[in-house]
């Protein structure tokens, strides 16, 4: 398995942006799949937030994850964030998951911040399993969240 930028693959952006419509789309309050589209292009980049990363197995994309500067409006004081971790059900349970999170906060003490958080709605056991703690419990847009931060 290797975890690549995802703007090494631009041809991938549309899927990737039809992973994450058809897993978070109806959390996207209004947001349509030509809009994810254009938020996840705008995560095509090196070295700087927003940006993505691709995970991919014998040449097969099968999973991403991406830092962006915000991804709770409710918590525009905590900066940056791990969003849209994503991995094909057929290549759960394998560590894919787990890589994408490590590569992320790696890039994120890259850039030079200490701590990054994320939001979840129902995998606060697997980010815990991974290091991070929760800060926060709350409703978000009508669901229970929780808040957690690396350490």
């Amino acid at each position: 398995m290797r975890i690549e930028y995802l703007s090494d693959d631009m041809r991938t952006i549309r899927l990737v942006a039809g992973w994450l419509h058809a897993e978070f789309g109806h959390r996207g309050r209004g947001s349509t799949l030509e809009t994810r589209v254009q938020r996840i292009r705008k995560r095509a980049q090196r070295q700087t937030i927003p940006l993505a990363f691709i995970a991919r197995e014998n040449g097969s994309i099968v999973g991403t994850a991406s830092l962006v500067a915000h991804d709770m409006e409710a918590r525009l004081d905590l900066t940056p964030w791990l969003a849209s971790v994503y991995v094909l059900p057929g290549y759960r349970k394998r560590g894919i998951g787990s890589a994408l999170c490590r590569r992320v906060a790696q890039e994120a003490r890259g850039l030079g911040f200490g701590r990054i958080y994320l939001i979840t709605y129902d995998k606060e056991e697997f980010y815990r399993g991974l290091g991070w703690k929760e800060i926060q419990r709350t409703e978000y847009h009508r669901d229970k969240v929780t808040v957690m931060a690396s350490v």
